[in-house]
């Protein structure tokens, strides 16, 4: 019997600085706090005197400011850098508009095991680091004018706890929210499209209401929705009357909204409406609640793969960790945009949140952007990865922390599929059955909208016990591409996604010949596998290295482009990440995984995939063209919208290729002499794209170019400026390493520096760093003033360089 899944839905709540809807106050929480890094316990009592301790603004991640050592106790594994013990107080005043109303705070993550006061009230503990929860401060707290303070302890002092840089501290934002008596669950409007076509949508609105009072009353409920032009799109607003009995429980209000000739929501076309819902108690608004959504409806195909509003799609996704490159794990949104913006000119349409619930931010930028997303919660159950893991926390917290994960995110529209965990050892014992069941049940009891899966490292049904609880609705395999061809046969009726592929592994701008000779490392069997390491800590940029487990890039997309049954991918990883610097022990502090390197320059891989995945006509040849005389060197082209590419030397044609068979680039093999290569790409004897690279010379001069030179004055908004070290005609310099000092003057700081060299240990924070292969990167942040930005840059040797940048409303 066919296996077939049709899944809709979908919204996500937005809030500004300090946003008062109807009677509901939603307040950033994020400035102003104090924060020590002494572990003293008497912090928690509101006397305390924290003068001395340092004055700063969420979000924050102490770990990304320290020092880099092979000795800190979260290992390479975990970045190399300091983890501990951290406090953070906040004083403040409850807004005369809160005043008599329900207050809580919420957190939307705290790496780890963080405990929360009130006025020295303890309101709790919370151990997993990437959960989002809240308090309910209403008992303790006190009214204008009197002050109040939270007091919150993060310990993350036991190591090593994670696989990957994990960031310490209040790293996501924080607010806080007063309703009414009468008022819209947290978490608690759930809207779903149970029917979808060209001509009409069905959304239906499950509106969570609680009742604190002490009485029962009866509420109307009003729901208005509102196109991306905001235009209402019904013209009379549904109108129901329930009758909700007291008790923080309250009732959920179901009722539906009609939409003619509805704009879907798509990767291409990410279309979002709006809906503002009203609640009335006796002719007075008592709560009013403005959520974004979308809508569109999907399914999976077992032998087809994926289709979105009907339309077939390949999932062309890449798996990331949370960290932001140099700015560590606090959150960013202008850092998260661009990260997306990339991988979006890449052609990447989906996101895998390895392996961990994201942030609420990064979920509505791939809302409004159009990306599909793999929302992860676990990396593992109850058996252990590392000493200090989750494990341990597992058996009393993974209900609440899996639930809080869904009825955060299930109305994003870009959320399409949940994970409940990654390569989780509970796959090989009987265990592994009756957990996946429980957590299954546990999404579906809250969302029968969406499928559930898994990344599984063991491919073989026969072994896989978590494959054995039958309740895996689409199968997620990490790796194992031997076996994609035949999925069908050793997985028959089911559906196929890869959920972590390749780990193959590069650093921009190094080069090892002959290109065509592929290797895996480290090595599995020293039999089989070849081993090789670089002293400089380098892994060569060709496709031809990855880990024993998995593949070069070509191999494994050649087979998900294949065949239709394979529904997608999720590569490992879309940026390089901190942590987990495989294959290098210390000094490497970084992930070589990347198809795009810490500081956001594209490895040459990324072209393959933007060749493959776009259909913007593109070349891209490699390597650079500064060589010794007489060297071979081996030049790649990867090109699309063409039929052939012919490659000049120094005006001589070297020949013309063509993609044979399955092959995803074309090479030649040529004795360098200094001067110009050149390629060009053709079709039908037409010219469709040229490129040419020129033998650079010495150092001249330094060349900024800003990603944006327009940045909002918000004290949070970047600029991301890349530092070019060119010749006297403009050519990159492909081996300068010259060090750079960065000043930063007017209405921003340097917030952070990188180059994208794996085993670089300058702290990013310092001002001063080396190229890497004729590349650095300055990270500019508003201070929360108007005005201009002068970016100062200058090196011993060359004469200095300037941008200014300015601020916008």
């Amino acid at each position: 019997m066919k296996k077939l899944f049709i899944y809709t839905v979908y919204l996500f709540i937005s809030t500004g600085l300090m946003a008062q809807s109807g009677t509901r106050l939603t307040l950033n929480f994020n400035d102003n706090w104090k924060f020590s890094l002494q572990n003293d316990s008497t912090a928690i009592q509101p006397s305390y005197n924290d003068a001395a301790w340092r004055n700063l603004n969420l979000p924050h991640d102490w770990s990304i400011e320290g020092t880099f050592s092979k000795d800190h106790p979260a290992t390479t594994q975990g970045g190399a850098l300091p983890t501990g013990i951290g406090w953070y107080r906040k004083t403040f005043v409850l807004p005369k508009q809160a005043s008599g109303k329900q207050v809580r705070i919420e957190f939307d993550g705290v790496y780890r095991n963080s405990e929360v006061w009130v006025n020295g009230q303890y309101l709790g503990l919370r151990p997993y680091g990437y959960s989002a929860f809240s308090y309910d401060l209403t008992p303790y707290i006190k009214p204008a004018p009197h002050n109040n303070v939270i007091t919150v302890k993060v310990d993350n002092s036991m190591q090593p706890n994670s696989r990957w840089y994990s960031g310490s501290g209040i790293y996501r934002n924080v607010k806080l929210v007063a309703t009414n008596t009468v008022a819209i669950k947290k978490w608690g409007q759930f809207i779903t499209t149970p029917q979808v076509n060209k001509q009409y949508a069905v959304v239906n609105f499950a509106t969570g209401i609680t009742n604190l009072t002490g009485k029962d009353v009866v509420v109307t409920v009003n729901t208005k929705v509102f196109d991306g032009a905001g235009k209402p799109v019904n013209t009379e607003p549904i109108s129901k009357i329930k009758n909700i009995t007291t008790g923080k429980e309250g009732a959920t209000h179901e009722y539906a909204v009609y939409i003619k000739q509805p704009a879907l929501w798509s990767v291409d076309k990410p279309n979002l409406y709006k809906a503002v819902t009203t609640l009335t108690v006796n002719g007075k608004v008592v709560d009013e609640l403005s959520q974004t959504f979308g809508i569109r409806h999907f399914h999976f195909d077992k032998d087809k793969g994926f289709f979105l509003n009907g339309d077939w799609l390949k999932i062309k996704g890449v798996c990331n960790h949370h960290d932001l490159g140099a700015l560590g794990a606090a959150v960013n949104v202008r850092a998260m945009e661009r990260q997306l913006e990339i991988l979006k000119a890449m052609g990447c349409n989906a996101i895998r949140t390895a392996h961990n619930p994201p942030a609420q931010e990064l979920l509505e930028l791939c809302d409004r952007m159009g990306f599909l997303v793999m929302d992860e919660a676990f990396d593992m159950w109850a058996k252990k990865k590392n000493k200090f893991d989750y494990f341990a926390d597992f058996k009393q917290w993974h209900r609440e922390d899996l639930l809080d994960m869904v009825l955060r995110d299930r109305n994003h529209p870009s959320v399409f599929m949940w994970s409940i965990g990654n390569e989780i050892r509970e796959q090989f014992d009987s265990t592994g059955i009756t957990l996946t069941k429980e957590m299954v049940a546990l999404i579906k009891s809250v969302d029968t909208t969406r499928p559930v899966t898994a990344g599984l490292s063991e491919w073989n049904p026969e072994k896989n016990f978590m494959y054995k609880a039958g309740a895996l609705d689409v199968i997620g395999l990490n790796y194992h591409h031997e076996v994609y061809e035949d999925f069908q046969q050793h997985f028959p009726d089911q559906v196929f996604i890869g959920s972590e592929n390749m780990s193959a592994f590069a650093t921009r701008g190094h080069y090892d010949m002959p290109s065509d000779s592929t290797y895996f490392w480290p090595a599995a069997s020293p039999q089989k596998i070849v081993e090789k390491g670089n002293p400089d800590y380098t892994v060569s940029a060709y496709d031809q290295v990855s880990a024993y487990w998995g593949s070069t890039h070509e191999t494994t997309w050649k087979l998900i482009k294949k065949h239709n049954f394979l529904s997608g991918l999720f590569v490992w990883s879309g940026f390089d990440f901190i942590g987990e610097p495989i294959p290098y022990p210390w000094p490497a502090r970084s992930s070589y995984y990347g198809i795009i390197d810490l500081a956001g320059f594209p490895k040459d891989v990324y072209y393959m995939y933007q060749s493959e995945w776009t259909n913007k006509p593109m070349l891209h040849i490699f390597p650079h063209w500064n060589w010794k005389p007489g060297q071979l060197v081996d030049i790649w082209a990867y090109y699309n919208q063409a039929d052939e590419v012919e490659l000049w030397l120094n005006g001589r044609s070297l020949g013309v290729k063509k993609k044979e068979g399955d092959a995803l680039h074309v090479q030649w093999r040529v004795p360098f002499e200094a001067g110009t290569i050149k390629a060009v790409s053709r079709k039908n004897g037409k010219t469709i794209v040229e490129k040419v690279i020129h033998t650079a010379g010495a150092a001249a001069r330094i060349e900024l170019v800003a990603d944006r030179t327009a940045i909002h004055a918000d004290g949070k908004d970047l600029s991301f400026v890349t530092a070019r070290i060119v010749d006297k005609d403009g050519n990159l310099v492909p081996d300068a390493g010259n060090t750079l000092t960065w000043k930063v003057d007017g209405a921003a700081f340097l917030a952070a520096t990188d180059n994208g060299y794996q085993a670089d240990t300058v702290s990013f924070k310092s001002a001063v760093r080396k190229c890497w292969k004729g590349l650095a990167l300055g990270i500019v942040q508003n201070n929360a003033k108007k005005g201009n930005i002068t970016v100062l840059v200058s090196s011993p040797g060359l004469p200095p360089a300037s941008i200014t940048l300015r601020t916008k409303p």
